[in-house]
């Protein structure tokens, strides 16, 4: 029996709105929650066109890889309809392409690759020692202590309830125009539960891919995504799916940015679990032009 609506988490209308209704044999609708943006969040997006071709991909193959590019603004207020092609299945690996619809063209493109289980070679590189969750100020503790004076949009931002909850380790980059060295770390945990489904799970981690990682690339210049002299907005995005997450905990997202040139700039990320093992790497090209002042 459905939950009433007053007693779902943010994180349940997040799983609610990654179930894509399917209209045709590779067609999918997807809807949007109403969150006060003027366009789409680009995670949002990456979550549902990967939701929509785990759809049409073999049961016993699971995704290792997706690689996307944002073709236009997302418009939140109608629905967005993902037209996957079935590339190819092989014999380990299977294909699939996604194009998300809006008004008649396309606003965004995925690729998604699935691969059977299989046992090989590993090694990772080690999770940095940070600052725990618990020792962090909380989202009310970050409110009075750093956005009494902040921007309307930043206030907005941190307050609004979101399917995730972020603790990044330093807010310096919001309150200061310090030039600052291009590296983050920031811990997220579900707010809610996330069903204990390996393509649910995968969906949910790339909704959390896309948070934060473009900002990385503006600390160098004393700048945030909430400065009104910046235009940002995500290019594309690559991600790779190592292991599980437990969503039941904590996960760290460290990210740096080693390059920004030419109107650009490019973060890269890794996530972990808790007890510090690796499981997804992420990398990102953003739009980061200064707004004409004339």
């Amino acid at each position: 029996m459905p939950r009433p609506a007053n007693s779902l988490t943010s994180m349940d209308h997040l799983v609610d709105i990654l179930d894509l209704e399917q209209i045709e044999e590779n067609l999918f609708r997807g809807q949007s929650p109403d969150v006060g943006w003027q366009r789409l969040f680009g995670g949002l997006v990456i979550s549902q066109a990967l939701a929509a071709t785990q759809r049409t991909a073999p049961a016993d193959r699971f995704v290792h890889s997706l690689h996307a590019y944002f073709l236009r603004p997302g418009d939140p207020a109608v629905p967005v309809v993902y037209d996957v092609d079935r590339i190819r299945d092989g014999g380990s690996f299977t294909t699939r392409r996604a194009v998300a619809i809006q008004h008649g063209k396309p606003i965004f493109a995925l690729s998604a690759s699935f691969q059977l289980d299989e046992p090989g070679l590993a090694h990772q590189i080690e999770m940095p020692d940070i600052t725990p969750p618990e020792d962090l100020p909380a989202p009310e503790t970050i409110y009075e202590k750093f956005l009494q004076h902040a921007p309307e949009h930043i206030r907005r931002f941190w307050l609004r309830e979101r399917p995730v909850e972020i603790r990044p380790v330093s807010m310096t980059h919001y309150i200061s125009s310090d030039r600052l060295e291009p590296s983050q770390h920031v811990w997220v945990k579900a707010n809610g539960r996330v069903p204990d489904d390996r393509r649910t799970a995968a969906a949910v981690l790339a909704y959390v891919s896309d948070m934060t990682l473009l900002d990385t690339a503006l600390f160098p210049h004393g700048l945030s995504v909430f400065d009104t002299s910046i235009q940002g907005a995500s290019l594309d995005h690559a991600m790779w799916f190592h292991s599980d997450p437990d969503f039941s905990d904590w996960l760290l997202y460290t990210q740096d940015s080693p390059f920004s040139g030419g109107g650009r700039g490019l973060s890269r990320g890794a996530i972990y679990t808790r007890s510090g093992r690796l499981i997804a790497s992420v990398a990102q090209e953003g739009l980061i032009r200064k707004r004409a002042t004339d």
